[in-house]
């Protein structure tokens, strides 16, 4: 077989700590000219040599494939449960680099979904004597500078910990922008920082300075990233300095984007043409299980546009006796909906402060369930209820809010992997479905994160195609 762009077929594997950002990756490596697919458990050396895709931009073998995970969401015993199994199988299948990807807003602390914990795993199966720290992802609005990092929302960038939803997140609040301090509390290794003025050469050729950092210290080196400019500098130190055998890195998909823009540099990989639209869906429908304003912004543009808001009884859809039932009320809603050219759009809440959160909390706790407990078996519920919409309405494009929501629904339909079908939104594309069984094989479907996309990324799903200012 002929040999990768490095020195393996294989340029990079992945496992995402949560649904919605590995599809991101996914997104990043294919637009940018190195062919991916996302998986929903780990896949065999044959699987992933054998992938085909379905809608190839040039290349129909994939050279960089993942594995969706949950580790985010996960305590420490549950990760040392989760994850050893996940990256051993992942380390059979040679690659230059294996990464552990993470939120660029890094949500994380000790409790839950701990950075520190999870790199220390991998390093059993992808030793390393330097993990690279790649957190800043300026595509999304996230930067780190002087180790701190930022995010910005709308037209007004927030320290982390002053961000009006992460520095409130309802599980792991950001409380210290500074990365290194925040880490600090997940793991007892050294924490270095590649800066803008060493990625700058003011302290002289960055890849000495990176070398020397690489040589004093046995932990992580964080770098900071405000732009584009940035990230090639970051590319060409980690493939410049890449240890022999896979590299281990920690990042978001800034990581991704440093990667392809060097190889794009150096003639290696070029990104696809122009990607074709899919068109407008005959139909479509949205299930929506984040809380997030943007999603809340995403439901209320659409209703204003003529199509079909359908809130969801959290209580009947998560009791087994009324949950069938209830199910088919919600699908002749749907059906009434497209029938009238309407897009019907399902959704558990309108916001962080939509009242029926909490009502939501108190209803459930009374049948004795813990917070844990709720959000699982409102995913689960919201799984089960797209797998009888799907079976019911047949083959609709179909759209998918919330990680956890995303998670539950793709594993209810099947889908074993993803693909990139058309890039809509940054990290949240409109993806083809690989399914075991044939009703879903080949389905359209976008699993998207609460904050991803403005306010008319459904109308962009619907028609299929980007559109300005996403």
């Amino acid at each position: 077989m002929a040999r990768s762009i490095l020195e393996q077929e294989i340029l990079l594997s992945y496992y995402g700590d949560d649904f919605t950002g590995s599809t991101d990756v996914m997104e990043s490596l294919t637009m940018n000219g190195i062919p991916a697919a996302m998986f929903l458990h780990p896949p065999s050396k044959e699987e992933v040599m054998d992938f085909r895709l379905k809608n190839p931009m040039g290349q129909e073998k994939i050279k960089a494939f993942g594995v969706a995970g949950i580790s985010r969401s996960l305590s420490p015993l549950a990760m040392e449960e989760e994850l050893p199994g996940i990256f051993e199988a992942i380390s059979r299948i040679s690659a230059d680099f294996f990464q552990y990807k993470v939120c660029s807003t890094f949500d994380s602390s000790p409790e839950i979904g701990s950075i520190g914990l999870a790199s220390e795993i991998a390093l059993r199966y992808f030793p390393a004597e330097c993990i690279p720290l790649v957190i800043g992802s300026p595509f999304l609005n996230r930067f780190v500078a002087f180790g701190n990092l930022f995010a910005r929302v709308a037209r007004k960038t927030y320290r982390l910990d002053r961000h009006p939803t992460m520095s409130r997140h309802p599980v792991t609040p950001m409380r210290e922008s500074d990365l290194r301090l925040h880490l600090a509390q997940q793991t007892n290794r050294d924490i270095a920082l590649m800066d803008i003025h060493a990625l700058q050469g003011e302290y002289g050729p960055p890849t000495e300075v990176y070398q020397s950092l690489i040589e004093k210290h046995s932990g992580f080196v964080l770098f900071d990233t405000l732009d584009i400019n940035h990230l090639l500098s970051i590319g060409t130190l980690l493939i410049e300095h890449k240890r022999k055998g896979t590299q281990l890195l920690v990042g978001s998909s800034g990581v991704n984007y440093a990667l392809a823009f060097y190889l794009q540099k150096m003639g290696k990989i070029q990104p696809p043409e122009a990607t074709m639209s899919p068109g407008k869906a005959r139909k479509m429908a949205v299930i929506a299980g984040s809380c997030s304003p943007t999603t809340a912004a995403q439901i209320n543009y659409m209703i204003k546009s003529g199509h079909q808001g359908i809130p969801i009884d959290t209580e009947k859809i998560t009791h087994q006796e009324d949950k069938s039932s209830y199910q088919m009320t919600l699908i002749q809603e749907a059906q009434r909906a497209m029938d009238a050219g309407k897009v019907p759009l399902f959704y558990t809440a309108l916001g962080p402060e939509d009242p029926v959160i909490q009502q939501t909390r108190e209803s459930l706790k009374r049948r004795g369930w813990g917070e844990k407990r709720i959000g699982q078996a409102l995913a689960e519920a919201m799984g089960s209820f797209a797998l009888k919409l799907m079976e019911t309405t047949g083959r609709i494009r179909l759209v998918v809010a919330g990680g956890d929501t995303s998670g539950y629904v793709a594993r209810s339909l099947g889908i074993n992997a993803l693909e990139i079908l058309c890039p809509i939104a940054p990290g949240a594309p409109l993806c083809l479905a690989h399914s075991h069984d044939s009703r879903f094989d080949g389905m359209e479907i976008s699993l998207k994160g609460g904050q991803n996309g403005n306010e008319k990324y459904f109308e962009s799903i619907l028609e299929g195609k980007l559109l300005n200012g996403q």
